[in-house]
């Protein structure tokens, strides 16, 4: 109860950068994490962008072997203060203040990002993309969500210049989706329903090596 009263209050304060009305579901952090795959033997790297009260976090951390790393990069303070005290005991993991912009990433097996892309402009959009996917290992992976029908009531509110950066951020958006996504699957039971994109960098094999299937031209949040 503690963790979302705290995430109403930053989402009242600060609702540009905490783009989720409530936490993510159980079976929304299912799918974020469908590739966070346990690997007996080998050490594996994965980050978490975006964390804020940890809900995905905790099934991240139960998929962790002993040798297994995970790096959690959150711009909220509050939510970041919140995530030492819950996994200080644990030196697989570390947790980083500021936006991803401003750390030198490491490289990942799996990365996992929580960013309200919605409400970003098409710059920031591409800029964070564009490090995401390349600290991805030759294979890796890259997770995050969008809410069904978000972008369709964004660009119905949005007005003037609003609109003009709304749309060329959705923009950015979908030429990602369409250069990088493999999978992309609808999660009903979450606050409201949301859709998961799976990408991963273009000189990666992911149809072939993951899921003959692909939503890619439908991907659009």
């Amino acid at each position: 109860m503690a963790e979302l009263t705290l995430f109403l209050r930053e989402y009242a304060r600060t609702r540009q950068n905490v783009g989720a009305i409530a936490p993510s579901s159980a079976r929304l952090a299912t799918a974020l994490t469908r590739y966070v795959i346990p690997s007996p033997g080998h050490s594996r790297t994965v980050l978490e962008v975006g964390p804020g009260t940890g809900a995905v976090t905790r099934y991240i951390a139960d998929s962790l072997g002993r040798l297994d790393t995970l790096d959690l990069v959150e711009a909220n303070p509050h939510f970041a203060t919140l995530l030492r005290k819950t996994y200080r005991h644990d030196a697989r993991m570390r947790v980083l203040t500021g936006l991803v912009q401003e750390h030198e990433l490491g490289v990942y097996d799996t990365i996992v990002c929580g960013l309200p892309f919605a409400n970003f402009d098409a710059r920031t959009t591409a800029e964070i993309f564009d490090r995401l996917l390349g600290a991805l290992r030759p294979g890796g992976t890259l997770s995050f969500f969008g809410y069904v029908g978000g972008a369709t009531v964004r660009r119905t509110l949005a007005a003037g210049p609003d609109r003009t950066r709304t749309l060329a951020g959705q923009g950015a958006l979908r030429h990602i989706l369409r250069r990088h996504a493999f999978r992309t699957e609808v999660v009903l039971g979450n606050l409201p329903p949301a859709r998961v994109h799976h990408l991963a960098p273009v000189d990666t094999p992911a149809h072939a090596e993951r899921d003959g299937s692909c939503a890619c031209r439908n991907a659009s949040s």
